[in-house]
């Protein structure tokens, strides 16, 4: 069998080498490559139905991500044993492909589309994330599905103050700024990312170091397409217009959906009554022998109404409810909500709320990740709910869709940033909305922080996240920035971007840009005014609660971390775990052991003070160092004719000579100590040679006066 087999390679700007190759694997589906790095490999394939179903007005487009266990020689945990549906991690990367291959098909291609994208080969030292939007891209231009790409996404990581594109593992875990970045030739689409508060300005430079090496890899996608004789992309016809409805709809509604949009209603539920009025009553002004094609006509008065919004805010420099562009609804919040709970908060936006809780938990509740490239543990985990309720819908509760996991990701990558360097618990954030009308991913990233002060949770800084839109017209030039954006305009701008942060610098950003063209002034002046913004809702924040809670919630559980040398671990845990488990069985505290490079780390956890200042004692008492001169309280554990050997410290047992029990002369033991008697010794003495350890009880007592003799 003949195959015609294509690759094309290129360098990434550190001379790192990635091959896109087609025509071997998987030639059945529409457009199928292998994309490598190192010794990481994609197998990317797409497959587009011809026809679309009726009356469908979108795009159903499915991407999915998967890594492959034996990708990296593992088999799965649980008792499958196999793959199963994808974890939160893969709906991450399918949802950063997804965003940006999504804008880049025609506006009236409407036939499922489904790509699929698998790790066959796995190494840590080539990030698959970075390479899965390249995959796809790849998979399209090979195909003959229409595609108004090529597009590609690369990895910026800054170690050092140097800018590394794809970088490793090892890289990005040093790096103090990691963002994905999504482009053409021409234009970015979309940026995701964390930062340890940095300025706009490194953001900025990082977002124009991918852009540079994204050009280099469409060029190559587009030579790979003219190889593979796939320029012409399919026919098709999916949508039915009526240009004499459209017409007349524009004609008869525009001037009072502009007037309606002029009224500036803050109120979400009347605007939106305002608006559908003016449908209905079109609707009802036709004949009952003429036709209504209820799906035109709703497609039609939306492209009307985001026409007429659109050139309110851009002509008239007005928005829908009321506000200035770089004005914020009003704020309030509010903590120690729950009193059950270890934290919690309140915060509200406009009509955006959110109720978040914080749990403090132990070691032992950190959560297990079995993947194909990281196996490991989490202790900090946030969970964002979005309830139907929240927006006034009926929805049936299935689990976490992937918008609410990619949500939840973007507040989690705000909040860790700061976190204490060393805390000794499992924090878990759980966000409630309860209100929605634009941006609940940022109200969660205040109500969390908001929480975690109120759970007394050293953080290093509160933080305060923003959701930004723009509106712009080419053919005039003018733009205008919208701070804190409602749900309507989300949908009606060209770009809407989320930035947090904290005073000193940004912690992270999601960007989705729907124009061409868009100039590093205007983004530039977005982030800054993102910043103002920003900043004046911490402001509000610390009218609530200013630092962290002096001490945890009562219900609180207490934890303390003993760092002690690694020869004292056996010491700690005792034979078979025996003292282990007796300063549990008998504090009522959890001690979990394990260490590191350097130590061994104890974590202690307990239920109050008390319990915590009892284990604590005992672990420390079990890791010291006999000092001499040193009194202890010490237990007779055997009896000896020359003495008794009394555990003077756990695990330390010394020698109470005969003759220092007491200034009075002993003759024998009997009758003087027993087993299990407590007494209160000091060390004396301990030998260079053999480091055992002598004992004294008299030197503790008081001397008595020497008898005088009788006068002769």
């Amino acid at each position: 069998m003949q195959l015609n087999i294509i690759n094309k390679t290129f360098n990434l700007p550190d001379g790192r080498t990635v091959s896109i190759e087609t025509g071997k694997l998987a030639k059945q589906a529409d457009g199928s490559v292998v994309v490598k790095m190192g010794n990481t490999m994609l197998l990317a394939t797409v497959v587009s139905k011809k026809e679309a179903k009726e009356d469908v007005d979108f795009l159903p487009l499915s991407v999915d991500y998967q890594e492959k266990f034996a990708s990296s020689g593992k088999i799965p945990g649980g008792f499958l044993k196999r793959e199963g549906r994808l974890s939160d991690y893969e709906i991450l990367i399918s949802r950063l492909v997804d965003r940006a291959v999504r804008p880049m098909f025609p506006d009236d291609y409407h036939a499922d589309t489904q790509i699929a994208l698998s790790l066959i080969s796995g190494d840590e030292d080539a990030l698959p994330d970075a390479l899965a939007a390249l995959a796809a891209s790849s998979a399209l231009a090979v195909s003959d599905i229409p595609f108004n790409g090529p597009i590609s996404e690369v990895r910026v990581g800054r170690v050092n103050g140097e800018f590394i594109v794809n970088p490793t593992k090892e890289q990005k875990e040093e790096a103090d700024l990691d963002i994905i970045v999504a482009a053409t030739i021409e234009n970015i689409l979309m940026v995701e990312g964390e930062m340890k508060q940095v300025s706009e300005d490194d953001m900025l430079e990082a977002i124009k170091v991918a852009h540079e090496a994204i050009k280099v890899q469409c060029q190559v996608q587009l030579e790979l397409q003219e190889e593979a004789g796939k320029t012409e992309k399919r026919e098709y016809s999916h949508e039915v217009h009526d240009e004499e409805l459209k017409s007349r709809m524009h004609a008869e509604l525009y001037d009072k959906v502009y007037a309606v949009a002029q009224q500036q209603i803050a109120d979400k539920t009347i605007r939106s009554e305002s608006f559908s009025k003016i449908k209905e009553e079109f609707v009802e002004s036709f004949d009952e022998e003429e036709e209504v094609n209820a799906l035109l006509i709703g497609a039609y008065f939306k492209g009307i109404q985001k026409e007429a919004c659109r050139n309110l805010v851009l002509n008239e420099r007005k928005r829908l409810d009321g506000r200035e562009m770089n004005e914020i609804r009003p704020i309030w919040s509010e903590v120690n909500y729950l009193p059950s709970t270890h934290g919690s908060a309140v915060f509200t936006r406009g009509e955006t709320q959110s109720l978040s809780t914080v749990t403090l938990g132990t070691k032992l509740d950190e959560q297990l990740i079995d993947g194909a490239m990281y196996s490991g543990s989490n202790k900090f985990m946030l969970h964002y709910n979005f309830p139907g309720f929240s927006t006034g819908e009926v929805k049936p509760n299935r689990g976490p869709a992937r918008r609410e996991v990619g949500h939840g990701n973007l507040a989690w990558r705000a909040l860790k940033e700061v976190l204490p360097a060393e805390s000794p618990y499992t924090i878990r954030i759980v966000s409630d909305i309860l209100e929605s009308n634009g941006s609940s991913s940022m109200a969660t990233v205040c109500a969390g922080s908001l929480a975690m002060m109120d759970a007394g949770i050293k953080i290093e800084r509160p933080v305060s996240g923003i959701a930004m839109g723009m509106i712009s017209d080419a053919e005039t030039g003018k733009f205008a920035i919208l701070s804190d954006i409602l749900g309507d305009e989300d949908h009606l701008g060209d770009m809407d971007f989320k930035v947090t942060g904290t005073e000193k610098g940004i912690t992270a950003t999601q960007m989705d840009i729907k124009v061409d063209g868009l100039s590093y002034d205007v983004l530039k002046e977005a982030l800054e005014q993102a910043r103002e913004g920003r900043l004046h809702i911490l402001n509000e924040m610390k009218k609530t609660i200013e630092e962290p809670a002096a001490d945890l919630k009562p219900s609180a559980p207490r934890s303390e971390i003993v760092k002690i040398d690694k020869d004292m671990i056996g010491a700690v845990i005792g034979p078979g775990g025996k003292v282990v488990q007796e300063i549990q069985k008998e504090t009522g505290a959890t001690v979990v052991i394990e260490e590191d490079d350097k130590n061994g780390i104890v974590s202690i956890f307990a239920v109050n003070k008390d319990a915590m200042d009892e284990a604590l004692k005992r672990v420390k008492a079990i890791v010291a160092i006999p000092e001499v001169g040193e009194v202890y309280d010490g237990k007779v554990k055997s009896i000896m004719p020359f003495g008794a050997f009394v555990e003077f410290m756990p695990g330390k047992d010394g020698l109470l000579h005969i003759s220092e029990i007491k200034w009075e002369r002993v003759e024998k033991m009997e009758g003087i100590m027993e087993v299990g008697e407590q007494v209160k010794v000091k060390l004396v003495e301990v030998d260079k040679k053999t480091g055992k350890f002598r004992l004294s009880r008299k030197v503790l007592l008081p001397k008595p006066e020497k008898k005088e003799e009788k006068a002769s």
